[in-house]
């Protein structure tokens, strides 16, 4: 039960900012079966420096501002977090400014100059500051950024906001164009000095510039893109009041947006593991799934209320939060998937007589032995019935003759056949044919050091005993020793390279595969890969030599398919060069035939050239098919049933008659001509 790492952990790369850092699992532990969940909290060491956005900043200040006058600075960003993130700044001695070192809300630190003593331009006309930003590790890492300042003279007032800080609250459904605040400014002097633009600071993320958009003219922020409160709950949007003069006067102000949460994502169920089929002597309590339910939402949106549908044998328990069992409740009947007795059809028919002449009875005839054991008809008014369940996947139709008969003296009958097609239900979990899951063999797939992207390494192949769109498997990546390296296809289940491999890259991978089928409700099983990076196999053999091998009494059932697969093949290309060169020989035979016979062609026709088949003779009977065909399907399947047993034509075509427009027909063809010879 230890848990160890298997690889060096890079927490900026997981995590980013997100602080703290946790990698949480699932732990199943059996005998008896329960679910616990773990975490591991990934902590930060001060491996990174802080990084300026550029190594040099210029600003231009106007010779009248006023003292106290704070001019933002662009932050440095420090990818570690906590007391190794950046911690403070710090400014080279001089003579008119000091630096105020601010927190915003999420902990991140920026810095201003503030203007301590006023600029005189006759004095002095360039200022040279360095600005430094260091971290909080031991040591501390720290970088520079050079700042040029022009002293140019400049309006006397510039622009003031009528408050600081302004807030607001929008849903995160909101839409585009919604106005979210709007920001006012004033400046003193008249003209274009006097004219205010509105704009977002310097040091505002690309990221609040593409979901809000600010009037110039007006300082209104609206919404601009989508909004997500799971994302991010809180922006801090910091923005300036410019005017128009020669050198333009400048006001900063901030706005907290915060993101109100909507009920905009539905619960997401998950099924971790299926173990199917249950028989049904199983005890109560029985484990039948394990289930996991997620909501990205917050708050009451988030809670989630799973049950299952009343009046069946099971039910759902939890131990821990949005995780649940799905367990046997009473004892199980198999018989009572198709409840027995149901009507399926009504086979009607009509009579012209009077009285006893017309009085009708129906019988289901014993073509099929399995028949009568399904299906019984009521024989007043020829209702079918089911007498038992029913599986698509043991047989997908039944054929049966129902005769109905009057009760004159002598009785008239007619018989009319019915098709009863079982429809499929999404009942079968997909099962996994390579790598095989109920095996101790270990398969190891090999992949080449520097292999390009897009190389396909593996497959996994997997197949569904259901049909149509509840066999319809897609394959996704639910875990992977390296997510960036290897993808998966969606429908074919191809593991491919993401990118191409490098030296650094893990020489182990395990990955995860999870395969769903496409039915309601959604079944699923995973699949375990193992690849290994090595440049030639006899690396991973010498690897693979450490596991004992298992003792598998089937470890030559491989060699004898490969086998068999070889023998059919070759026989099947024998077969057919044989029918090619039978039918070269024909071609010629015929060929000598045609140009021997050309002063013939006026010769009187024989007599057997178009002739009915059936009408004479040649064509027996037996030879009727069925065919049916299906209509609400991908692909249509052609049924050739076995021959319909000798009766006058007559006695068909009344069947036809007199069946209902719901059943199925039996369709008859007869040739329309013979074949010649050369055909």
């Amino acid at each position: 039960g230890a848990l160890l790492v298997s690889e060096r952990i890079d927490r900026e790369e997981l995590c980013g900012a997100l602080s703290p850092c946790s990698l949480s699992f699932e732990i199943v532990v059996e005998n008896p079966l329960e679910l616990y969940s773990g975490a591991v909290e990934i902590q930060d060491i001060n491996d990174n420096d802080p990084v300026f956005p550029s190594s040099q900043a210029r600003l231009e200040i106007s010779e009248s501002v006023a003292a106290g006058a704070r001019f933002p600075l662009e932050s440095a960003q420090d990818p570690d977090v906590g007391i190794n993130s950046l911690q403070t700044y710090q400014l080279s001695a001089n003579p008119h400014f000091v630096l105020d070192v601010q927190t915003r809300v999420d902990g991140s630190k920026y810095a201003e100059l503030v203007l301590e003593k006023e600029l005189d331009r006759e004095e002095q006309r360039e200022l040279h500051l360095v600005l430094t930003a260091l971290d909080g590790g031991s040591p501390p890492r720290s970088a520079h950024v050079q700042i040029h300042i022009d002293v140019v003279d400049a309006n006397d007032n510039a622009p003031v906001f009528n408050q600081s800080t302004y807030k607001a609250s929008v849903r995160e459904n909101t839409p585009s164009g919604t106005l979210v605040a709007r920001i006012s400014a004033y400046d003193l002097d008249d003209g274009p000095n006097g004219d205010i633009i509105y704009s977002f600071s310097s040091h505002t993320p690309a990221k609040v510039r593409e979901l809000f958009a600010l009037d110039l003219a007006t300082g209104e922020l609206r919404v601009k893109g989508q909004l997500d409160y799971e994302e991010t709950k809180l922006y801090e949007i910091y923005l300036q009041a410019k005017d128009k003069g020669v050198v333009p006067g400048v006001a900063h102000c901030k706005v907290l947006v915060e993101v109100l949460d909507v009920n905009d994502n539905a619960p997401e169920v998950t099924v971790t593991s299926v173990y199917s089929p249950v028989p049904e002597d199983a005890a109560p309590g029985t484990v039948v799934a394990l289930l996991s339910v997620t909501d990205l939402d917050s708050h009451d949106n988030g809670l989630v209320n799973c049950f299952i549908s009343p009046g069946i044998p099971f039910m759902l328990s939890s131990s821990l939060k949005n995780y649940y069992t799905l367990k046997t409740k009473a004892a199980l009947d198999r018989e009572k998937n198709n409840m027995p007795g149901i009507p399926i059809l009504n086979v009607s028919a009509t009579d012209p007589d009077l009285g006893r002449n017309a009085h009708l009875s129906y019988t289901l005839l014993q073509g099929d032995s399995n028949v009568g054991h399904l299906f019984s008809i009521n024989r007043e008014n020829g209702t079918l019935y089911l007498l038992t369940s029913l599986d698509h996947e043991d047989q997908v139709e039944f054929s049966m003759t129902v005769q109905v008969q009057d009760g004159g003296s002598p009785p008239l009958a007619t018989n009319v056949s019915v098709s009863v097609f079982v429809t499929d239900l999404n009942d079968n979990a997909p099962t996994v044919l390579y790598p095989h899951p109920n095996t101790n063999a270990t398969y190891t797939d090999v992949v080449a050091p520097g292999t390009p992207a897009g190389h396909m390494v593996t497959k996994v192949v997997a197949v569904d005993a259901d049909a149509g769109y509840n066999a319809w498997i897609s394959y996704t990546l639910l875990q992977a020793t390296d997510p960036s390296l290897f993808s998966v296809g969606l429908h074919n289940g191809e593991i491919f390279t993401a990118r191409q491999l490098r030296e650094d890259d893990a020489p182990q991978h395990m990955l995860v595969i999870l395969l769903k089928d496409h039915g309601e409700p959604v079944l699923s099983a995973s699949a375990t890969v193992s690849i290994s990076v090595a440049e030639m196999v006899k690396e991973v053999l010498t690897d693979l030599t450490e596991v004992s091998p298992a003792n598998d009494p089937k470890r030559h059932v491989t060699f004898y398919l490969i086998l068999a697969v070889i023998l059919v093949s070759a026989a099947f290309f024998i077969t057919m060069l044989s029918v090619g060169i039978f039918k070269c020989y024909k071609w010629r035979q015929s060929k000598e035939l045609y140009n021997s016979s050309r002063s013939t062609l006026y010769r009187t026709p024989g007599p057997f050239h178009h002739i009915d088949a059936v009408r004479g003779g040649f064509m027996p009977p037996n030879l009727y098919h069925q065919v049916y065909l299906t209509t609400d399907s991908r692909q249509s399947d052609v049924l050739c049933k076995k021959p319909f047993s000798s009766s006058p034509l007559g006695s068909r075509q009344s069947t036809i008659r007199n069946g209902e427009p719901g059943l199925y027909h039996q369709i008859v063809g007869t040739a329309s001509r013979l074949p010649t010879p050369a055909e």
